[in-house]
């Protein structure tokens, strides 16, 4: 399949599974992709991804490597990373001399630019618990010491996947510990089986959480689409949440009143990129730059509740972003 290359077609950002022209909203604050995968795409160019989501107003994105899947030598995946942004950077240079400029935010100081603020959370994921071993530990270890890499994850349980519950659950422990060791901020995937109104994987994984401890860097619950009993015993232990695509869908009023009931300052936007792409641009490929749509659809969502104007939602986004994964040029 061909990739896309093009920063913008016909001047327009988005376009919709049948190629109508999709304004891209004007973000009120800086943007924040906590969650988008850049090694899974189909149709899209991972360093075009990253200058695109520049445009949109993007000022960090975060992106999980695991190393059973995509990351399985951490030095050439670090090593494509670096490659991926500095591609990006030359096609933003090469657009800024066209007039083509990433969004400005008045009011915020020493604001990072996207490719000097591109993150890397490391983490094996529940489908590969089954691999996890002392030699793919060893590859977390080598990602957990680059300064590009800033926390774990995505680790947790799921309990749709054929991986025994229990396996789950002892690596769970042990990527969780290495969080809380190394005082990192840790993203989790938490996904009950089809039909389970007990939410068990849920259940079992706060279980582990209150076992092994929260890191104190923080915890984000990522790619939330469950209801808001579910949430809230997170919440209560200071879990950040983080809202995809899946809050803009038809039927999902559960995930939507998740993002009304959950505290402005836990509340988080994520792509979970290259799925779940928001309305009106589902069914296309989801990219970074997509998650100017979900940050509309939380700051409309809440404002139509009365719960905060637009303004504060974005900015109240950015800020919670910056306090999980704070800007590298402030780490190192």
């Amino acid at each position: 399949m061909k990739r896309q290359e093009a920063l913008l077609e016909d001047g327009v950002l988005f376009h919709t599974k049948k190629g109508k022209p999709q304004p891209c909203p004007r973000a009120l604050a800086p943007l924040a992709d906590t969650h988008g995968h850049l090694t899974v795409f189909r149709e899209q160019n991972p360093a075009c991804a990253i200058a695109r989501a520049a445009l949109a107003g993007l000022r960090l994105l975060v992106v999980p490597a695991d190393p059973t899947e995509d990351a399985p030598q951490a030095a050439a995946f670090l090593g494509q990373m670096e490659q991926w942004i500095q591609e990006a950077r030359l096609r933003l240079d090469e657009a800024a001399a066209t007039g083509i400029e990433t969004p400005q935010f008045k009011g915020y100081s020493d604001l990072p630019a996207l490719v000097d603020n591109v993150q890397v959370v490391a983490g094996v994921h529940p489908y590969g618990a089954a691999l996890y071993s002392s030699q793919v530990e060893e590859q977390m270890e080598v990602m957990l010491a680059d300064p590009r890499c800033t926390g774990v994850g995505e680790i947790g349980l799921d309990y749709t996947c054929k991986v025994d519950p229990v396996f789950q659950q002892e690596v769970f422990r042990r990527q969780l510990a290495m969080a809380c060791e190394r005082d990192l901020p840790c993203e989790l995937h938490i996904r009950d089986a089809k039909d389970d109104e007990a939410a068990l994987a849920h259940q079992d994984a706060l279980r582990v959480l209150d076992e092994v401890g929260m890191p104190s860097a923080g915890v984000d619950l990522h790619c939330f689409t469950s209801n808001v009993s579910v949430m809230e015993p997170f919440v209560e232990r200071g879990c950040y949440v983080a809202f995809g695509g899946a809050l803009t869908f038809k039927n999902t009023q559960d995930i939507r009143d998740a993002a009304m009931a959950c505290p402005a300052n836990r509340l988080l936007s994520e792509t979970d990129s290259p799925y779940m792409a928001p309305v009106p641009l589902r069914g296309c490929e989801c990219e970074p730059a997509m998650v100017a749509l979900t940050a509309r659809a939380l700051a409309d969502l809440r404002a139509e509740c009365g719960l905060a104007v637009p303004q504060e939602t974005y900015e109240q986004l950015w800020a919670n972003a910056c306090e999980l994964f704070a800007p590298l040029s402030l780490l190192h």
